[in-house]
C-alpha cells in the first residue's frame, strides 16, 4: 500500500464559513463538485466563499474508474429551474468568479449544452460582471453542441486532459485523448477571445516525458491554462495510487509549462481543476482579448 506522505496532509476546514456556503447550496438545491468529488480543497474554497458548480448531476452516464461522482443511479430529466438557482447562489455569495461544471450527460442529444448555456445566460442576468468558466466533458464529439456553449461567451472553457495516452483505456476508458485535443482546438478556431484550459492527474503510472509530451500536444493546440494535481484515490473501489508525486516535480512542470507558453500553470499536489480558479481574472488583465 503507497502511503500518503505529509504533504497531502489537510488542515481541517473551519466552519463558520463552510458552514454558510454549505447553506446557501443546501437552500437551493445545488450540488457541487466539492462535495459530489471528494475535493481535498474543500475547506479552503469554501472558507473563501467560492464552489464549483454541478449541473445536471449528481448521477454521470460514465463509470471512470478514478471518479467519486455516481455512475450507479440513474440520471434525471434536466431541471429548467437549476439556472436561475444557481444564478441565485452566485448572487448570494458575491462571486467574481464562477466555476460551471456537470456530469457526462451521453443520454442528452447535446450531452447537456443547452443547460450549459441557460446557467451562463441566467449568471449573466443577475451578476454580469462575474466571470464565468466552464468545464465540460467531450459532448461526444458534439461540436454544435460546443459552439452554441461558446456563443454564450463565457471567459473560460475547461475540458480536462486527465492522464497520458497510454493510460486512457484504464484511466478513461470512454474518453478519447484526439477528441479531447480536438475540442479545445476548436474552441480556439470558433471563440478566439475564450480562455482555453486543461487539467491533468499524475501519480496513475505515467511518466515525467509523457507528461511533458502531453503538455506540448495542449500547447500544440493553443491551450492557454493548465492544472496539474496529484490523483488521490477516493475509496477502495477506485482505481489505486501507483505514486505520490515529490513537490519539487509540481515545480519542474511548472517551470517546463511556463517555457513552452501556457499563460497559467498552477502545479501542485492538491492542485484540482478549478483549483484558484479566480486566479483567471488577473490573467484576463495581463493578457487581453477582444
Amino acid at each position: 500500500m503507497t502511503v500518503k506522505p505529509d504533504w497531502l496532509r489537510v488542515k481541517a476546514p473551519g466552519r463558520e464559513r463552510i458552514g454558510n456556503v454549505k447553506d446557501i447550496l443546501r437552500d437551493l438545491s445545488l450540488n457541487t463538485v466539492c462535495e459530489e468529488a471528494s475535493c481535498p480543497n474543500i475547506g479552503e474554497c469554501f472558507n473563501a466563499g467560492t464552489a464549483t458548480f454541478l449541473i445536471m448531476g449528481p448521477a454521470c452516464t460514465r463509470a471512470c474508474p478514478y471518479c467519486d461522482i455516481d455512475f450507479e443511479k440513474k440520471p434525471k430529466p434536466l431541471d429548467p429551474t437549476e439556472p436561475a438557482r444557481l444564478a441565485e447562489a452566485v448572487r448570494r455569495m458575491n462571486l467574481n468568479h464562477v466555476v460551471i461544471t456537470s456530469v457526462n450527460r451521453d443520454d442528452l442529444f447535446d450531452g447537456g449544452a443547452s443547460q450549459f448555456v441557460a446557467c451562463i445566460d441566467a449568471v449573466h442576468s443577475v451578476s454580469p460582471n462575474t466571470t464565468i468558466e466552464v468545464l465540460i466533458p467531450d459532448l461526444c464529439g458534439n461540436w454544435n453542441a460546443l459552439e452554441l456553449i461558446l456563443q454564450a461567451a463565457p471567459e473560460v472553457l475547461n475540458h480536462n486532459t486527465e492522464t497520458v495516452p497510454r493510460l486512457y483505456r484504464r484511466v478513461r476508458p470512454q474518453g478519447n485523448y484526439d477528441r479531447t485535443l480536438e475540442l479545445l482546438q476548436r474552441t480556439r478556431q470558433l471563440s478566439p477571445s475564450t480562455y482555453t484550459k486543461s487539467g491533468i492527474m499524475v501519480g496513475l503510472g505515467e511518466t515525467d516525458a509523457e507528461i511533458r509530451q502531453v503538455m506540448q500536444d495542449l500547447r500544440t493546440v493553443d491551450c492557454d491554462i493548465l492544472t496539474i494535481g496529484q490523483y488521490l484515490q477516493p475509496s477502495q473501489k477506485h482505481l489505486q495510487v501507483n505514486e505520490f508525486i515529490n513537490p519539487e516535480q509540481f515545480v519542474a512542470w511548472k517551470t517546463f509549462g511556463e517555457e513552452i507558453g501556457f499563460l497559467q500553470i498552477v502545479s501542485s499536489a492538491l492542485t484540482r481543476s478549478s483549483y484558484h480558479a479566480e486566479q483567471v481574472r488577473e490573467l484576463m488583465e495581463r493578457y487581453p482579448r477582444s
